[in-house]
């Protein structure tokens, strides 16, 4: 089994994607509703402080070690920071910050790495889509639709994260080639 995991990296990449996961645990759980009593203005702590200045600076850290993972992380850690602190005016300025977040997951998830890492970008993009277009149509059903992919997002990134440092596996093992299919070296 693979575990796609550089010696060199392992740090920061760890610390970088904790911070995320639990920032997107917490963020999804609370416009989720499943918690009595949890809702999304209770993630804001966890945004501004793990979100946002732990994943910036964790972020300055990476760039010396890769500059991919550092440049999204302090990206992400930005973004984090102003949700947190932002007031969020009107419903289309909040919905134009979250599609401004999924560009930025976008590149992330477009910029390659391990496939752990491109699930977990591909789906806070989806997520940060999903609820710009539940704050500009003002829904709260897709508002639920998009807390539950934030979740998911930062399940995998916590996965991602424990795998690095329990030594799990983090990609799926090859296919054998079908009959008459020979694989190429």
């Amino acid at each position: 089994m693979d575990n796609d995991v550089s010696a060199g990296s392992v740090s920061t990449t760890v610390v970088g994607r904790l911070a995320l996961g639990i920032t997107l645990l917490a963020f999804g759980l609370g416009l989720t509703g499943v918690i009595d009593g949890v809702g999304a203005s209770d993630a804001v702590t966890v945004a501004h402080y793990v979100g946002g200045v732990a994943l910036f600076l964790v972020g300055l850290l990476a760039l010396r070690e890769s500059g991919a993972s550092g440049a999204g992380f302090v990206a992400l850690g930005a973004l984090w920071f102003t949700w947190a602190v932002s007031a969020h005016g009107s419903a289309n300025a909040a919905g134009l910050f979250l599609l401004l977040f999924a560009l930025v997951a976008l590149t992330l998830t477009l910029a390659g790495g391990d496939t752990l890492g491109q699930l977990m970008y591909a789906l806070l993009f989806l997520a940060m889509v999903v609820l710009a277009v539940a704050a500009f149509a003002d829904s709260s059903a897709l508002t639920k639709v998009g807390g539950w992919v934030a979740v998911v997002s930062g399940a995998v990134g916590w996965y991602a994260a424990t795998a690095a440092v329990a030594h799990w596996p983090t990609a799926l093992p090859g296919r054998a080639a079908g009959r008459g299919v020979t694989a190429a070296g």
